[in-house]
C-alpha cells in the first residue's frame, strides 16, 4: 500500500514537471522583446529577427525621411553584456554600427535606405542574426543566425 502511494506521488510529480516543461516555450514567447521606439517619431517596424532566446533585432523605416533604423533589444534587462546593432544600405560608402556592453538595447543606427536594399544585424552576448539584401522589393533576403 505504501509503495502504491509513493508510485502515485511520483506519477503526479512527473506529470507536473512535464506540464511545466511543456509550458516553458509559451512563457518565453511572452517575454519576447518588443520594439522600444528609440529610433524616433515616424519610424515603423518593417522587419525583425529573433536573436536566439536573448532578444530581437528590429529594422524600422521612416517613409517621410526615407531612412532606415536598426535597434537590438534584449528580452530582459540585466547586467551589461556585449551587444551590437548594424545597418548597411547597399551602395553606401560605410555601414552604421553601435556596439558595447549594454543592459537593455544597442543602437539606434541609421541609414538613407529609400529604394535600396539593406543589410542589417544584431547581436547579444554570444548570439547574432544577420540579414542580407532585405526590404528591397521582390528580392529574397538571406538570413544567418549564429552563436559563438
Amino acid at each position: 500500500m505504501n509503495l502504491s502511494r509513493r508510485m502515485a506521488a511520483i506519477a503526479v510529480l512527473a506529470t507536473a514537471v512535464a506540464g511545466t516543461v511543456a509550458l516553458t516555450p509559451q512563457a518565453s514567447a511572452a517575454t519576447r522583446a518588443a520594439y522600444n521606439g528609440v529610433c524616433g517619431s515616424g519610424y515603423k517596424v518593417v522587419n525583425s529577427a529573433p536573436i536566439g532566446s536573448k532578444g530581437t533585432v528590429f529594422l524600422t523605416y521612416n517613409s517621410a525621411k526615407g531612412k532606415n533604423c536598426v535597434v537590438t533589444v534584449r528580452n530582459a534587462t540585466g547586467k551589461p553584456v556585449p551587444m551590437f546593432a548594424y545597418l548597411y544600405v547597399q551602395g553606401a560608402d560605410e555601414s552604421a554600427e553601435d556596439g558595447g556592453a549594454y543592459t537593455s538595447y544597442a543602437g539606434p543606427v541609421y541609414g538613407d535606405g529609400r529604394g535600396k536594399c539593406v543589410d542589417w544585424a544584431g547581436g547579444i552576448d554570444n548570439q547574432s542574426t544577420w540579414t542580407y539584401g532585405s526590404n528591397c522589393g521582390s528580392l529574397k533576403a538571406y538570413r544567418v543566425t549564429k552563436g559563438w
